[in-house]
């Protein structure tokens, strides 16, 4: 049998970081079995369904890369005359029921809120309430439910508005799904998912059921532990390491850092964790350095918009850098920026003592001499050893900020015409007309 999985997001909100962990794990599955990973819209709540929510989730998952295998996108609300198709052959073959409500039932309805309704379309009980509901977990073991647990399945509020419960196993019975890979929170639905496969004489698929992405209180993972769109993460992260990070989310590679290939090659959903997966973000930030770090010059520059820095600039930022939006802290790679002259003076230095290093330090820059060498032989000669002295005032003068690269890494980044403007500039700052 072939392999055949999908991820069906509803467009009620943005693509969540749950969503995408879950599409990722499907994807490696299928991808791992030669297999067909499919994308299906579940836009059945017509009330909370919005086309920018959809256009969201397309976008995230066409970003991260995680490629489908439909031609085009699969609308549970194209699909209407489809579950009205298998209400009425339900109804008609007594496998289903209009439940019809009182008036006092409707009164109750209204009393707390919800649409009052004359009837709805329900599966017939069992006969048996004792009777256990069974299913095997791929990574959690055997799941058993007694009937009399699992109270009533309503199937649809009428022939054009099916539920949720019911929608999903018709789809995934037309669509021949092999193995149904989503969050823990739906194993309560499996039971009810069951009784209706039994109802449509199908063959259910395999389950398996994802631990929860947790916050780093072990909660489930919301808007206060910090980003849950991936929308908000497209602009700090590189796709590939989100897709890496996200993989680690309730399982374990070795090594840490690995391709999409080598994830593909490993995955197995009976080495996925039971246990929830911890939303580390400073591992995250990791990762992503590393990724960043990859990076061609050139694609670094596109991706970050910084198409004017030096190319001698660029591996100060990237062995530096977490985030892609936090390039603005080496903004002295490629602009002057404004400063207080006290910083230019190292410790308990004096502004004597500072303008006599940064005025050798000028004179090397004029005979090209500027470099390690000269520098630890000016500190040993006329500071009595303490590079700090001469170091410390170069840097300052060089990037304006007491915590940057290396003095000769920023001098050789933003050349030496700018190398001397900037010290002119440090002198001028302490007073020294030049």
């Amino acid at each position: 049998m072939n392999v055949k999985v999908r991820i069906a997001p509803s467009p009620t909100g943005n693509l969540h970081i749950g969503t995408a962990r879950t599409a990722l794990f499907n994807w490696l599955f299928a991808r791992h079995h030669g297999g067909e990973f499919i994308v299906r819209i579940e836009d059945t709540d017509i009330e909370r369904s919005k086309p920018e929510f959809e256009q969201n989730i397309v976008d995230g998952l066409k970003w991260l890369g995680l490629d489908w295998d439909n031609e085009s996108l699969i609308r549970q609300s194209e699909r209407l005359p489809v579950y009205r198709k298998y209400l009425e052959q339900m109804l008609a073959d007594g496998s289903a029921y209009w439940r019809v409500y009182t008036e006092a039932e409707q009164v109750e309805m209204t009393r707390e809120g919800r649409t009052a309704r004359d009837r709805v379309i329900c599966l017939t009980e069992d006969e048996n309430p004792l009777r256990a509901i069974s299913f095997h977990d791929e990574i959690r073991g055997d799941v058993s439910v007694e009937v009399r647990h699992i109270g009533q399945v309503v199937l649809a509020k009428d022939l054009d508005t099916p539920l949720y419960n019911f929608a999903v196993v018709v789809d995934d019975v037309d669509m021949e799904i092999t193995d149904v890979i989503r969050g823990e929170d739906h194993i309560s639905n499996t039971p009810k998912q069951l009784l209706i496969y039994e109802a449509l004489h199908a063959t259910p698929p395999r389950f398996a059921h994802l631990p929860l992405i947790l916050g780093s209180d072990k909660s489930k993972m919301s808007k206060r532990h910090g980003a849950t769109n991936i929308a908000d993460y497209q602009r700090d992260y590189l796709p590939d390491a989100l897709i890496n990070f996200m993989g680690l989310l309730g399982y374990t590679y070795e090594p840490e850092l690995l391709s999409r290939e080598e994830m593909i090659a490993q995955f197995d959903l009976k080495k996925v964790h039971k246990s929830g997966a911890i939303f580390d973000e400073r591992k995250l930030n990791w990762m992503n350095a590393q990724y960043i770090r990859q990076l061609s010059t050139e694609d670094f520059k596109r991706r970050t918009g910084l198409h004017a820095v030096s190319d001698q600039a660029v591996p100060l930022i990237v062995e530096r850098l977490e985030k892609l939006t936090d390039t603005q802290q080496f903004r002295y790679l490629w602009e002057a920026t404004e400063y207080d002259s006290s910083l230019l003076r190292w410790k308990q230095d004096s502004d004597e003592s500072t303008i006599r290093a940064l005025t050798a330090c000028r004179d090397l820059a004029l005979q090209g001499s500027l470099n390690s060498s000269a520098l630890d032989q000016l500190a040993v000669n006329s500071f009595v050893g303490s590079k700090g002295s001469v170091y410390w005032p170069l840097r300052v003068a060089l990037s304006g900020s007491a915590q940057s690269a290396g003095p000769l890494d920023i001098a050789v980044a933003i050349g030496s015409e700018q190398t001397m403007s900037r010290i002119q500039a440090a002198l001028r700052a302490l007073g020294v007309e030049v």
